[in-house]
């Protein structure tokens, strides 16, 4: 799941976490999530790192369209949902009989958070784009046949590094998902010596570079690819 220790305190942060549902704003659409701290705990409500990489790809322009994308440690469903948005959105001048070539979007998480989250993505996609996000279960390093080996153009996380026993697992997962064209995309806050220790770890197997810092939520973008491939977008 897109597990973080609890630590954010009290105050206008903690009343969000515990508040029932969370609204936002992207690819021109409101998107109502539910919230379940008591249930789910923290795998159940919207941290900063999922905003910041849904307003980076947002912001950035990444074409989307006709991309396979996966979510790993999807939580409340908040960036899969933002992802196949953005996937269906055609530049202006492209003329609308393309607008079928949208992205497949593969959003995960562990058994415990799915019908959970797969309320969230029927609720905030339009009809026509249900079919394009699937919830599927994955827990890191286990049934990793359940996936084709390197079939994803990006594979993203927000706030998935944290615990340093899944640390292996994780990039196994990364490693098995991966081909030479795949782009990671890593969210994170720093809160721990470990969180760095698990970026060493990740740079012995990819190369690996910061393509965005957001100093109000101190929260940063990491980019990753196979060997020393470094591709634009």
């Amino acid at each position: 799941m897109a597990l973080v220790p609890y630590e954010e305190g009290g105050g206008w942060a903690a009343r969000q976490l515990h508040s029932p549902s969370a609204t936002f704003h992207f690819a021109s659409r409101t998107i109502h999530l539910q919230q379940d701290w008591r249930r789910l705990g923290v795998a159940a409500v919207v941290w900063d790192a999922a905003v910041v990489l849904c307003a980076y790809l947002e912001m950035e322009g990444i074409d989307l369209r006709d991309r396979s994308v996966i979510e790993l440690g999807a939580g409340t469903g908040l960036l899969g949902i933002v992802v196949t948005l953005l996937g269906s959105k055609e530049p202006a001048g492209v003329r609308a009989l393309y607008s079928t070539c949208c992205a497949r979007v593969t959003i995960t998480d562990r058994v415990a958070a799915l019908e959970f989250l797969e309320s969230n993505v029927q609720a905030n996609l339009p009809p026509e784009l249900r079919p394009r996000a699937v919830v599927k279960e994955l827990t890191w390093g286990k049934d990793l046949d359940n996936f084709p080996p390197g079939a994803f153009d990006f594979v993203l996380g927000a706030d998935i590094v944290y615990l340093e026993e899944t640390f292996a697992e994780l990039l196994q997962t990364l490693e098995h998902l991966c081909s030479e064209r795949t782009v990671i995309l890593l969210s994170c806050r720093i809160r721990y010596e470990r969180d760095l220790k698990f970026l060493k770890m990740l740079r012995e197997r990819f190369s690996v570079s910061e393509v965005h810092y957001d100093s109000s939520k101190d929260v940063h973008i990491y980019k990753a690819q196979r060997g020393s491939r470094k591709d634009d977008f």
